[in-house]
């Protein structure tokens, strides 16, 4: 299906959805996101998405069962914290990427529904905020701005692709790079960071060589990593670029050719970022990680140019 068709659907889709109430709507807190339980029906569970480390906060209009909070794998958090209408959640270390909990809780009023279920899912690097739990009718005004934020979202979707056909006119290499104003007098300048970068890698995971490079636009991290003999081929699928005070780089892609085989040459991988201020250099933490993998890499200490 061709890009154009495929956004137009995506834009049908999130129009059609702001008149049918579902289970993740508008939130009343910015950047947090909104679930309404159904209050009768088959029993809906809920995806939340979990990191080592990081809190996730389950804000409830209804008060908690303190003692009716049943968590799959207790042991494996380090922070269970049940308020009268909260719920905080913090999983360690031991957490493995793609690993899934199961979490429910119960309701103190004995209205329907009278519990709520969900799956809590391990991210190597990203983790929910915070997240809102609704069971109550929606009013006008959720829909209304449900309507807004499908409306943004399609507009965000038609810039995408407006971008997307525009790189595949254009062409490549440096005349691309003029053509984009990505380029300024100074050029497109490098550094290498084999030795400033602290690497913590997990599952027989190594970086070799690394290096960063800077145009008047863009950043990109170009890291060399080998796997060790004895595990699986590792391919990256996610990447954060992180710095000291929490400013995190918007990532536009992460290439790789193919996946790095065990023991076999280095694999090449590639980051590239969004970074139009040029005193944006660091340090970052470039964290990379495989799909619904526990294998992850993190680079610390990078700068750019």
């Amino acid at each position: 299906m061709p890009p154009s068709s495929r956004v137009v659907l995506l834009g049908l889709h999130l129009l059609g959805t702001a008149a049918v109430a579902q289970p993740d709507v508008s939130s009343s807190v910015p950047s947090s996101r909104r679930i309404e339980l159904r209050p009768e029906g088959a029993e809906v569970i809920s995806e939340v998405m979990i990191s080592p480390g990081l809190s996730t906060m389950l804000l409830f209009d209804s008060e908690l069962q303190r003692e009716g909070i049943e968590l799959e794998g207790r042991q494996r958090f380090s922070l269970v914290d049940v308020g009268q209408a909260t719920l905080r959640l913090m999983p360690t270390a031991s957490a493995t990427p793609g690993e899934r909990f199961k979490l429910l809780v119960r309701f103190r009023n004995g209205a329907a529904p009278a519990t709520a279920v969900f799956s809590l899912k391990v991210h190597p690097a990203k983790a929910e905020a915070t997240i809102e739990v609704y069971r109550e009718q929606r009013t006008v005004e959720t829909y209304q701005q449900e309507i807004r934020d499908a409306r943004a979202e399609l507009l965000r979707c038609k810039e995408e692709l407006t971008r997307m056909v525009s790189d595949h006119e254009v062409p490549g290499g440096l005349t691309g790079i003029l053509i984009h104003d990505a380029l300024d007098p100074g050029g497109v300048t490098g550094q290498v960071l084999t030795r400033a970068v602290g690497k913590t890698a997990a599952n027989g995971l190594g970086a070799t060589a690394i290096n960063s490079y800077r145009s008047s636009k863009l950043v990109a991290v170009d890291v060399r990593i080998g796997v060790k003999i004895g595990t699986l081929p590792w391919t990256a699928e996610g990447a954060t670029l992180k710095g000291r005070s929490g400013q995190e780089l918007k990532v536009l892609r992460v290439w790789q050719a193919m996946p790095i085989l065990p023991g076999g040459p280095e694999g090449r991988v590639i980051v590239e970022a969004e970074a139009p201020a040029a005193t944006v250099q660091g340090p970052f933490s470039l964290k990379l990680w495989e799909a619904d993998g526990p294998r992850s890499i993190t680079l610390g200490n990078v700068t750019f140019p």
